[in-house]
This record gives C-alpha cells, sequence and structure tokens, in this order.
C-alpha cells in the first residue's frame, strides 16, 4: 500500500518537494514579493472578475436576451478567451492592474502572454467556477495551474 506523504500533491501548499516553505506568494515561481510581476492578490482578483461579470452581463442583457440564463456566462467565456490570448489580461484585469503571463514552459517564455490555447483553456475552466475556488500556496487557482499560467500585478 502507498503511504499519503509518498504521493506528494501540490494541495500540500509549500515546503512539498523542498525542506524550506515559501515566504510569501509566487516565491517557487520566480516572482518578486511586492510590485510589478508579483502574485495578484485576492482583492484585486476578486475586484477584477466582478468587473467582467458585471459587464458581461450587461451586454448579454442588451444582445442576448434570448439567452438570459447562459448569456453572461457565455460573454465572460468569450471575453476571457480573446482578450487575455491577445492582450493579456481582460477588462477587469486592467482596471485592476493586473496581467494574466505563462509560466516557464518549454514553449513560452517566463512573463510571456498566455496565448490564445491557454486562454482557451484557462477561460473554460473559469466558467466551470469550482476550479478558480481550489489555490495552492502561490494562489494560482486550478484554472490558472492547468493552464500553465499566473495572475501578476502590473
Amino acid at each position: 500500500m502507498v503511504a499519503r506523504r509518498e504521493i506528494a500533491s501540490w494541495l500540500n501548499g509549500p515546503g512539498v518537494g523542498s525542506n524550506t516553505p515559501s515566504r510569501y506568494p509566487g516565491e517557487r515561481l520566480g516572482r518578486p514579493q511586492e510590485g510589478s510581476g508579483s502574485v495578484g492578490r485576492l482583492g484585486r482578483r476578486l475586484l477584477g472578475i466582478a468587473v467582467d461579470w458585471l459587464l458581461s452581463w450587461l451586454v448579454a442583457r442588451a444582445f442576448l436576451a434570448p439567452l438570459q440564463g447562459w448569456g453572461p456566462l457565455l460573454v465572460l467565456f468569450v471575453e476571457h478567451t480573446l482578450l487575455i490570448g491577445t492582450a493579456g489580461f481582460s477588462i477587469g484585469h486592467r482596471i485592476a492592474g493586473l496581467r494574466v503571463v505563462a509560466v516557464d514552459g518549454p514553449n513560452s517564455p517566463d512573463g510571456a502572454p498566455a496565448g490564445p490555447l491557454r486562454a482557451l483553456l484557462r477561460s473554460a475552466l473559469l466558467c466551470l467556477a469550482l476550479p478558480p475556488l481550489i489555490w495552492d500556496s502561490d494562489q494560482r487557482g486550478l484554472h490558472d495551474k492547468l493552464a500553465g499560467t499566473v495572475v501578476v500585478r502590473i
């Protein structure tokens, strides 16, 4: 039988796979503790998603009346996919002073814009609502973790 400690998971938090825990969110990702490039904190992220949700609701109400129940979610999905995939931030992210960047990977340097495929995956997971509620010690939601992105301050 396999013991739990032998199957380390990112859900276990800091210190897994190393002897020293992170002192601040984003340290393991090579992000600064404060200022530009640091991991976006909860307050800014909530402001950003609230602005995006309000705008999505207004657009859906004005143009997608037949899809009243799913309209705002569809608009949010399209907004996040297009804007994060091209500009690196949604309208709400920009107002909150945040942007979404790729985390080091084989095809994208650290800090590069997320790109269309990562933005599509991230947006789809965001619309499921549960992945953003599951965080690791670097304050990356499951949707960011699976898409290989991180939300940082501008």
